[in-house]
């Protein structure tokens, strides 16, 4: 396949799977929602940063710590799950946002390298990271070809990541009554675990 039809190709497939839904947009849509757009910020980037490392990371060769280990990528996934429903827990029993004064008081939301680490244990993310060096890394010119992947998957993955958080700060004055908030809350928890299956279905 020539090199611009296989980085169009490629481009697809990150806009795919960086756009729909998963453990990060579903945690990016509710952040957006408690704390809003301003203050998902580093959240937002540790996603896209810490995705970046990853794919450049298996791109050079931390894949083979897999081939030579088969045991610790079953390790690394059920530690992401274990992460995940306790991420569930936490969302769907969190209380509504209080307010203080006339204005919206919340805990902190994720940062930047919280959100980075989070990459290593999400499923998704080694789904997709091991696809693209898989399927899109051609031999000639590896080492270029790696740094090209991880950068174009950034670029593509820091807009889809930032319009589920922008959807979520829009949702914000309407989760203003509790009931809305708890409700919101626990369809993230559910929408968490759910994310889930595709891991857990693998042989």
């Amino acid at each position: 396949m020539p090199a611009t039809d296989l980085l169009l190709a490629f481009s697809l497939f990150a806009l795919i799977s960086s756009i729909t839904p998963g453990p990060n947009n579903t945690m990016l849509l509710a952040s957006g929602a408690a704390f809003g757009f301003r203050r998902t910020l580093p959240h937002m980037l540790g996603v896209t940063g810490g995705f970046f490392l990853m794919v450049l990371s298996i791109g050079l060769g931390f894949g083979a710590l897999f081939k030579a280990l088969p045991g610790l990528q079953g390790w690394l996934r059920y530690l992401g799950a274990a992460y995940l429903v306790y991420l569930a827990w936490r969302v769907a029993g969190s209380s509504s946002v209080a307010r203080v004064d006339g204005r919206r008081v919340a805990g902190e939301p994720l940062g930047f390298l919280g959100a980075a680490a989070f990459q290593w244990v999400n499923p998704k993310a080694w789904t997709m990271a091991v696809a693209a060096v898989g399927t899109y890394m051609p031999p000639p010119g590896y080492l270029a070809s790696v740094l090209v992947i991880s950068a174009l998957f950034a670029v593509i993955n820091l807009p889809c990541v930032s319009l589920w958080a922008g959807c979520g700060s829009l949702i914000r004055r309407w989760l203003d009554h509790p009931s809305r908030q708890r409700g919101f809350n626990r369809a993230m928890a559910v929408l968490l675990l759910a994310s889930l299956y595709p891991m857990l279905n693998q042989g």
